[in-house]
């Protein structure tokens, strides 16, 4: 179940067809610049996070659903944040790819 665990974007495993999130249970390389994280509850709400203004993680409210293409998640436009969606198009307990 992919439920319940924060995501993290390994963008050094990223492959042809999307961005590689995994556990942040597991080692997750240092990085100079912030990693974006996503997290998905049961009740179909979500959290995108990603660097702030000063590159603390910034949590963006989002909802998701299970769609013939994949697990999509969307977060309304904020502030000068635009609309997103990422569609979650593999899953598995130990990594996400994301397109």
């Amino acid at each position: 179940m992919i439920v319940g665990i924060r995501w993290v974007h390994i963008y050094e495993e990223d492959k042809k067809d999307g961005a590689v999130y995994r556990p942040d249970t597991g080692p997750v390389p240092l990085s100079r610049r912030p990693r974006e994280a996503l997290i998905l509850k049961a009740d179909g709400s979500a959290t995108i996070e990603a660097g702030g203004p000063d590159d603390r993680p910034a949590g963006r409210p989002a909802r998701w659903s299970d769609t013939t293409a994949g697990i999509v998640v969307e977060a309304a436009a904020h502030g000068r944040q635009a609309p997103a969606v990422l569609t979650i198009t593999q899953a598995s307990a130990e990594y996400l790819i994301v397109s």
